[in-house]
């Protein structure tokens, strides 16, 4: 399921045609259970194409309809790096926004152009990227029943039977390569290290831990506040983690 949006909001009633559309993935989970159906139901969000404007623009707008209308624990997200590039983000980002959420079910594992404004499915080839997907994956746990599916074709003037082959090789090669680099780098822990050190304090202070299980007042942390000097900076490292990935590629 996806590709859901509208021409222009000119002639469309948005939220009726939400809730539409929520009332037919409502059938569909119904039918699913009375016939005994065990396959996963995902949504694949997309940006461009076929319509205008898409509701399901990327992981965390589809992320927010499922759980609006309560069908966060019917469906999962089929994810698409080259439909996340052209919501403008990085080619691992929705994979990572799915999985922070446990929603992240399956993915078509392709690559396009970000200078271009349309959905190229091109055959996995950037070692780097494929090692920052795999990662998000090993770091779930896997992804059954859901896996990587290669909806991609060739380029046009690519015309020889060969090429078929050496696309499909060389994407299985290059997912394998940025596999292996992810469990290498989790192996290793270096940057899992940092950054626990990172977000240590969340652990460590008894006034932030009552911050995350939502229990303290905003009156606790200015009387905290009062009693604290001007905290000192510490370093992001951007630089040392983005190093630090070139390792394993």
């Amino acid at each position: 399921l996806g590709r859901e949006g509208f021409m222009t909001p000119l002639n469309t009633k948005i939220r009726d045609e939400l809730d539409q559309y929520a009332a037919f993935l409502k059938m569909c989970v119904d039918y699913k259970k009375q016939i005994g159906y065990a396959a996963q139901f995902c949504v694949e969000p997309k940006p461009r194409e076929p319509s205008a404007h898409q509701y399901d623009y990327d992981a965390q707008t589809v992320i927010g309809f499922l759980r609006t209308y309560g069908l966060e624990k019917d469906f999962k997200l089929n994810i698409e790096p080259n439909h996340t590039t052209l919501a403008g983000h990085e080619y691992e980002h929705d994979l990572r926004m799915a999985s922070a959420f446990g929603m992240l079910g399956s993915i078509d594992c392709n690559a396009g152009q970000p200078y271009l404004g349309w959905d190229t499915d091109e055959f996995p080839s950037d070692p780097r990227r494929t090692l920052l997907s795999m990662l998000v994956v090993v770091q779930q746990g896997g992804i059954a029943p859901g896996g990587h599916n290669f909806d991609c074709k060739l380029r046009r003037e690519s015309s020889d039977v060969e090429d078929m082959f050496v696309a499909h090789i060389g994407g299985m090669d290059c997912l394998a390569r940025g596999l292996r680099g992810a469990c290498r780098l989790l192996q290793e822990g270096t940057m899992t290290k940092l950054i626990d050190e990172r977000y240590l304090s969340w652990t460590t202070n008894a006034l932030a831990a009552k911050v995350k299980s939502g229990k303290a007042t905003l009156a606790e942390l200015e009387k905290h506040a009062k009693t604290l000097q001007e905290p000192a900076m510490r370093s992001g490292k951007q630089e040392l983690f983005e190093q630090l990935i070139n390792r394993y590629v």
